[in-house]
């Protein structure tokens, strides 16, 4: 299904408002509470006291406060916040494309919003850099969920790139403009090369996210005459998938992109976060990959 690629303002408005509400209540209910569990502050700052229950560390006991109150009393920190989120979404023409009813990045401007709006819940600072053969544009992290709203309405609006995706540029001047530590979510389908360095370089200063956009026509159709078309150089081929060598032969294709791909974030040490695009409009289709991203990060956490 082929998805418009300047619709009009009004439709997107209309967009924008509707995964608002979709978003928030997914927020308000589920997301928020696991987005400030795995994404933590820089550090931790003096809250309250209260009284020692069992189960509680040891350390945290305040011996002044116990003295004087002839019962054991611990200390309360508060997770210090103020993080920077930055959103690194591939605005190029092979995000545009799809069979369902949302395209890849009508699918990435949905998981911005979900981690946006948990983000600024929090109290964190949200931001955009879009890219495709190059940088195209950056919109510093900024708090409050009107920044959040402006942030999906460009990810919806930005005309497609022209031209060969290139992830490089876009993640060398994250790494360069975030002075201080923060979340780096890179939203593409990966279907180019050319990012691994930078990517490497990247995570060494900041907590780099790949979210991997899956679309539909990674698994084989239906047998039968397709014609298709590489939305970035325009050129198009005919296949029969009624035959076995080139349903075979696309598969193949498929597996080592998806092995190569995840192997190179494996080395980068970037976690990955896959993202089916739906074949029908379910926000939970939305949900679903981010929440098990986020049990993932915790029961990680919880080994160490």
């Amino acid at each position: 299904m082929a998805h418009a690629a300047d619709p009009g303002l009004a439709d997107v408005l209309a967009e924008v408002r509707r995964i608002d509400l979709q978003t928030r209540r997914l927020v308000s209910s589920t997301l928020a509470g696991g987005y400030l569990s795995v994404f933590r502050g820089a550090g931790v700052e003096f809250e309250s006291v209260r009284e020692y229950v069992p189960g509680d560390d040891p350390r945290a006991v305040d011996w002044n406060v116990t003295a004087r109150m002839g019962r054991p009393y611990v200390k309360t920190f508060a997770n210090e916040r103020d993080l920077q989120v930055l959103f690194l979404l591939d605005v190029s023409a092979s995000m545009e494309g799809g069979y369902g009813p949302w395209s890849a990045r009508q699918v990435a401007a949905r998981v911005c919003a979900c981690l946006g709006f948990s983000a600024v819940r929090g109290g964190d600072r949200v931001g955009l850099l879009t890219f495709g053969a190059g940088v195209e544009a950056y919109v510093p992290p900024r708090r409050g969920s009107a920044h959040v709203l402006r942030i999906v309405r460009d990810c919806l609006m930005t005309r497609p790139a022209v031209g060969r995706t290139s992830l490089a540029p876009a993640l060398d001047l994250a790494a360069r403009a975030l002075r201080r530590h923060a979340i780096v979510f890179v939203l593409s389908d990966f279907l180019h090369d050319g990012w691994q360095k930078s990517l490497r370089r990247c995570a060494r200063r900041h907590d780099v996210v790949a979210v991997r956009l899956l679309t539909p026509e990674l698994h084989v159709p239906a047998a039968g005459l397709t014609r298709v078309r590489d939305p970035e150089s325009g050129r198009t081929q005919i296949l029969d998938w009624s035959r076995p060598r080139v349903r075979a032969a696309y598969d193949e294709r498929v597996a080592n992109w998806q092995r190569r791909t995840e192997r190179d974030l494996r080395r980068a040490q970037v976690d990955r976060m896959d993202m089916p695009v739906p074949r029908e409009r379910a926000a939970a289709h939305i949900a679903g990959p981010i929440l098990r991203f986020f049990r993932m990060r915790e029961q990680r956490g919880a080994k160490r």
